[in-house]
This record gives C-alpha cells, sequence and structure tokens, in this order.
C-alpha cells in the first residue's frame, strides 16, 4: 500500500509539473517601429519578421501563451532588465557592449549597414572627403548610430550627424530635405525604398558594415536562452524560418 502511495504521488506530482508547464506566459519585448521587421498594422496589431519568429519560437517551446509588450527603442533593454517582458526579439545587433547588459541567443539573422540618398546625388560616396560637412541620418543607440559617431571622433569625418528616437522619423528629415542621406540597416531601407515615400531614393555605395549579426536577448543567466536556441534551430531545421522569411523578403537574410 506505501509504494502505491508513493506511485500516486509521483504521478501527481508529475501531472502538476506538466500542467504548470503547459500553462507557462512568457512574455515577448518588441519595438513595434522598425518595418517590415516589427511595427503596428491599421489594427494596432504588433505585426513583422520580429513577431513571427517570436510567436514560432514560443509554438516549438509548447509556451501556452506568448504575450507582446511594446517598448521605446532607447529603454528596451532596461526594460528587460526590469522584467518587463521575458525576452526581446527586436533586430538587437548583438555588440560587446551590449552583451555587458544581457546574453543573446544565436543569430536570427544577418544584417548590413547601407546608406541611403536622394537618387539625383549621383556623386554620392562614402569615403571621408565626401562626407565631410554632410547631415547624416541615423537612429539612435543602434549599430548604424554608434558606427557614425566612432568615425567622426576617431577619423575626424567631420560629419553633422543627426540622432532619432524612430526610423521613421529619420525618413521625415530625409524627404524634408534636413539630413543628405540616411545609414541603417539594409533591410529596413530595402522596405521604405518599395514604398511611395522612397522611390526618389537609393542605396549609395556598398554596405560599410557587412556582417551584423542580430540576436534575442534575455536577461544574463537566464536559462530561457538555451530554450530559445533549441526552438530557433528547430524552426530552421523543419521549414518554419524559411516561410517567415519568405514572407517579407524575395532572399534569404539568414
Amino acid at each position: 500500500m506505501q509504494n502505491y502511495k508513493k506511485i500516486l504521488l509521483a504521478a501527481a506530482v508529475t501531472m502538476a509539473f506538466s500542467a504548470t508547464a503547459m500553462a507557462e506566459t512568457l512574455k515577448m519585448g518588441i519595438e513595434a517601429a522598425y518595418p517590415p521587421f516589427n511595427n503596428k498594422d491599421a489594427s494596432g496589431n504588433v505585426v513583422g519578421f520580429d513577431k513571427d519568429i517570436g510567436d514560432a519560437l514560443c509554438t516549438k517551446m509548447k509556451v501556452e501563451k506568448c504575450e507582446v509588450y511594446v517598448s521605446d527603442w532607447d529603454g528596451i533593454i532596461p526594460a528587460l532588465n526590469a522584467k518587463k517582458f521575458d525576452f526581446l526579439v527586436s533586430s538587437l545587433s548583438i555588440t560587446d557592449e551590449r552583451k555587458q547588459a544581457v546574453d543573446f541567443t544565436d543569430p536570427y539573422y544577418s544584417n548590413k549597414l547601407q546608406f541611403i540618398a536622394p537618387k539625383a546625388t549621383t556623386d554620392f560616396k562614402t569615403d571621408k572627403a565626401y562626407l565631410k560637412g554632410k547631415v547624416i541620418g541615423s537612429q539612435r543607440a543602434t549599430l548604424a548610430g554608434t558606427w557614425l559617431d566612432d568615425r567622426n571622433v576617431e577619423d575626424d569625418y567631420g560629419v553633422d550627424i543627426k540622432l532619432y528616437d524612430t526610423q521613421e522619423n529619420a525618413y521625415l528629415d530625409l524627404t524634408s530635405g534636413r539630413v543628405d542621406a540616411i545609414l541603417a540597416d539594409k533591410y529596413v531601407q530595402y522596405e521604405w525604398l518599395k514604398s511611395d515615400a522612397g522611390k526618389a531614393y537609393e542605396f549609395k555605395g556598398e554596405p560599410v558594415v557587412e556582417s551584423d549579426k542580430i540576436g534575442i536577448a534575455v536577461r544574463k543567466g537566464d536559462p530561457l536562452r538555451e530554450r530559445l536556441n533549441k526552438a530557433l534551430a528547430e524552426i530552421k531545421a523543419d521549414g518554419t524560418y524559411k516561410k517567415i522569411n519568405d514572407k517579407y523578403f524575395p532572399f534569404s537574410i539568414e
């Protein structure tokens, strides 16, 4: 009888653990102002490549509910560390500086940094002599913004750098003539150049950064990182990742 009670107790603990696991809710942090990777549709719902990847990872991890939390870009890492959400999937470049604050998963896509400027600017160059005195826009706290700052300080490019809270505000100043060019992620620019507002603009020169690895961030030491890595490998292996990629791009960004 005693052994039978032990078996029943073990079964009850297992069932309780399973029920807890099935009832797990994870909170996904996203900027929601960086199309096509993350933005809001006409109904105010968060959509985009990042959101689809996050949802696919939650499905693989058998998470019952995956909630989306929107955060301003400038405060998105502090919000993660303040436990406002559990993981951050918002096109975040993996950098040594950010690694001091958060842990990253394996990269879930690769990016490049490239300038865009008016098509009419046929003499545009990315060298120091040309950029000196030009007004170049970029989003604040991004790899592109850091690249501009580094060149301006280390190499004395003499660039007038304007940093913006969102990529969309940078585009507004470009179309109004307040900046000469923008440096940003190539695949975000690719999407904007297809829009009505972007028709008069084009990529200029070669990418200034060829391999910008993008990762999902979690709090330091959080075991969720390994679960996300496992799920990421699975969605790449079973074709889910490719379906999401093909929904947004006619080429692979992996």
